[in-house]
């Protein structure tokens, strides 16, 4: 196992942008709960649709003035320099200095990705037009990019990610320690010396949990899937195992190097928190 002990550890919580009312009442107060782990950053996802823009718009800045960084999703899909520009600009104007930078999924009906087709043109295009004001991440797939062709070009397009500018990487999540340590010597042996932070999701939901790895690629152990099969519609023995198994997965990758950790939230604060408070953290 590769370490990367030689960076801080980093934590950080990602949410969503509330489409409704009780939605960002409900996200105001898991804020608040999360915030007293005093993570290093909020994260808040980003679609390519305008409503959706400005709902992660709002979502960020109201996190930022509340006294944590706040790092807006970026996607470049779909969208013009112009358009990318002015968000960049914007999200300077309110004192927001962390980015995650990605390539995004082509709305549906949409034939042409727009003016950029991959996240590494997107991050070459935030350093020229704003130097190093942003701290970029950007994201990474031990298990492989469902899309690429095979595991080899995946390496070489996600360093062209690094290379553009990128300080550090959150990865898709998983639920095999040994594909997260590989990725990491994969990376180190093409010299790829960014931090690579380990992407955490919580198991709250078996249909949802499926439905997510089948179109991001995680793929979930046999042994996982048969012991969720058998607890059907029983959601508080999901959630239970979900904690036992996650925070022993957490643990052994903080244990043996791993720089920190990124928790999909999906806007819960009691799975992420259970988990948490079975490390050895200190924070």
């Amino acid at each position: 196992m590769q370490s990367q002990k030689k960076y801080p550890q980093l934590f950080s919580f990602e949410f969503y942008p509330p489409k409704t009312e009780e939605g960002v009442k409900k996200l105001e107060i898991v804020h608040q709960q999360l915030a007293e782990l005093n993570p290093d950053f909020f994260s808040v996802t980003f679609g390519a649709g305008g409503s959706t823009r400005d709902r992660t718009f709002d979502t960020v800045v109201k996190i930022q003035n509340k006294g944590i960084s706040a790092a807006p999703h970026l996607s470049c899909v779909a969208s013009t320099k112009e358009n990318i520009r002015d968000i960049l600009q914007a999200y300077k104007n309110n004192g927001i200095s962390k980015i995650v930078a990605l390539r995004g999924d082509l709305p549906s009906g949409m034939i042409s990705a727009g003016e950029f087709r991959y996240a590494n043109e997107l991050v070459e295009f935030i350093r020229e037009v704003t130097g190093d004001y942003f701290q970029i991440h950007v994201a990474g797939y031990p298990e492989v990019h469902p899309q690429a062709k095979n595991a080899t070009e995946d390496l070489q397009n996600f360093k062209r990610k690094i290379d553009a500018g990128a300080n550090a990487v959150i990865t898709q999540y998983f639920y095999n320690v040994d594909a997260y340590f590989y990725f990491v010597d994969a990376c180190e042996r093409i010299g790829i010396t960014v931090p690579i932070i380990p992407g955490i999701m919580p198991i709250t939901n078996y249909s949802q949990l499926f439905r997510f790895s089948d179109m991001c690629g995680a793929d979930i152990p046999r042994w996982m899937r048969k012991r969720l099969e058998c607890f059907g519609d029983d959601r508080e023995s999901i959630i239970a195992f979900g904690v036992d198994i996650i925070s022993h997965l957490s643990q052994s990758l903080l244990d043996n190097g791993a720089p920190g950790l990124h928790f999909y939230t999906m806007n819960q604060s009691a799975p992420t928190l259970a988990i948490w408070n079975n490390l050895s953290l200190k924070k």
